[in-house]
């Protein structure tokens, strides 16, 4: 009798936050659909979610579990992931402590030995790890192939040096499509200039990108194609693009089960929407880490109102707002005026299933790529309002590429809170989107993009192709 051929094992590494650990547990479904055996890395406390969105792949997905070293770098014991952070002065804590979890995980993959490590982009050490052990390291970024063009261009010319004023615009160089952009909306530490260990750790992300052994991409080909090629024959990386990752879960329950805790039963929720007209309901939320302030909040409430559209809203407070302001967010009789019209949802939504509505004709978003490419599968015209990371160069992609969305108007990067939106800018861009002709001809493209998205993950699309090829490339390394 021969012996059962050897089954190719792959060790998963997402970085401890919701918005990447998600798509990290749809590409582990994803793999196990094609035979490969998988190991997720992480934390007891972020072990609780991924358990529960894995519950139909409990036998399939192994979970190694490292002790994270919150104490150490003084955090307080519950801070495992980055949603959970106090606020925005502990982020560089956090990354110092996930560095530590070097030792760890070199004993992990010593002892188990898999063929290949896709690590998250903030784990830069792995390369070394894996170079040690003797085994290819594939970045996972959670973002798209333009955003990896564009800010790859961007590190390596330093146009932002040649510019008068934080907002004149100017051109991203070598990036396809006469692309623009001003000072104010790129990250901090590339506006300020100055060296930090946070700034130091960064260029360390990007430079392992460099010298892995490429780079597996949440999107598809026909979505970013002149990005995707760029991304491989000017930047010379390779790239297997293999998304949208979202695509690989079936049914209510399962969609639902992503990330957290839902704030609103699924049930309860998809029986609000069945009782609106299609394309009526905009959706609002800015992924699981912008906090906006009351102010804020007021004029985004504002503007719904004054759009007129029913709308589901998502919303996270900023945290230690003191009690008496925590009441003042909403406009006076606010929700007695929207019963029936509007949706608050206090916490986490199941937004795949949201946005996969019929009634859903439009989404106000950050711009995070989960979000966006959320939006794109689900073929949802967007109103963009990026906060931070690379979500500005997403925002471009949306309404100057793919012309399926309008911009708010954010012109700052502002980790957490945001630049500040009145709600009159809110209502004209939940307009355009929603109504007239403008709106109309961004649902078809929206749509069509869609449409694209479901052919790239099926069989024999460009998606399941690419993963085909990276599987038969990692065996020929391994076997």
């Amino acid at each position: 009798m021969g012996s059962e051929p050897r089954q190719l094992h792959i060790f998963l590494f997402p970085f401890m936050a919701h918005g990447h650990m998600i798509p990290f547990v749809d590409m582990a479904k994803l793999f196990v659909s094609r035979g490969v055996k998988i190991t997720i890395v992480t934390t007891p406390l972020n072990s609780i979610s991924i358990s529960k969105s894995l519950q139909n792949f409990a036998s399939q997905i192994e979970l190694i579990l490292l002790k994270f070293p919150a104490a150490e770098v003084g955090l307080p014991d519950t801070c495992e992931n980055a949603d959970s952070l106090p606020s925005p002065d502990y982020i560089p804590k956090f990354f110092e402590a996930s560095t530590l979890l070097q030792a760890p995980f070199e004993q992990a993959l010593l002892q188990s030995r898999p063929d290949c490590l896709v690590a998250d982009m903030f784990f830069p050490w792995t390369n070394d790890l894996a170079a040690k052990i003797g085994i290819p390291r594939l970045i996972f970024h959670g973002t798209g192939a333009f955003s990896l063009c564009a800010s790859d261009f961007m590190r390596l010319h330093k146009p932002e040096k040649n510019v008068s004023s934080e907002t004149e615009p100017f051109l991203i160089p070598y990036l396809p499509g006469d692309i623009k952009i001003t000072k104010m909306k790129l990250p901090s530490i590339v506006r300020e200039d100055t060296e930090t260990e946070f700034s130091k750790f960064f260029n360390k992300v990007k430079e392992s990108e460099s010298y892995c052994y490429g780079v597996v991409v949440n999107s598809f080909y026909e979505l970013e194609t002149e990005y995707v090629d760029c991304y491989r024959d000017v930047l010379r990386r390779k790239a297997w693009p293999i998304g949208p990752l979202s695509l690989c879960n079936n049914g209510a329950r399962e969609i639902a089960q992503r990330g957290k805790e839902s704030a609103i039963d699924e049930h309860e929720c998809l029986k609000w929407l069945d009782s609106q007209k299609p394309n009526s309901v905009v959706y609002v939320c800015f992924g699981s880490l912008a906090k906006f302030n009351s102010a804020q909040l007021k004029e985004i409430a504002i503007g719904l109102e004054a759009s007129e559209k029913s709308f589901i809203w998502v919303v996270r407070k900023v945290n230690g707002e003191d009690k008496e302001e925590d009441q003042n967010w909403l406009p006076e009789g606010f929700e007695q005026r929207m019963e029936g019209k509007g949706l608050i949802i206090r916490g986490w939504a199941p937004q795949v299933l949201i946005l996969n509505h019929p009634a859903v004709g439009g989404f106000v978003t950050h711009c995070g790529w989960n979000s966006t490419l959320e939006g794109v599968a689900a073929g949802v015209p967007m109103v963009t309002w990026p906060v931070s990371a690379e979500q500005f160069y997403n925002e471009i992609l949306v309404t100057e590429v793919l012309k399926t969305g309008v911009a708010v108007g954010v012109q700052k990067w502002v980790p957490g809170v945001g630049d500040f939106i009145g709600g009159e800018a809110v209502e004209m861009a939940i307009r355009r989107v929603m109504e007239d002709e403008e709106g109309g001809e961004m649902r078809n493209r929206a749509a069509e993009n869609a449409e694209k998205a479901k052919k790239a993950v099926g069989n024999d699309g460009s998606s399941y192709r690419n993963l085909d090829s990276l599987i038969e490339e990692l065996k020929s390394l391994a076997f």
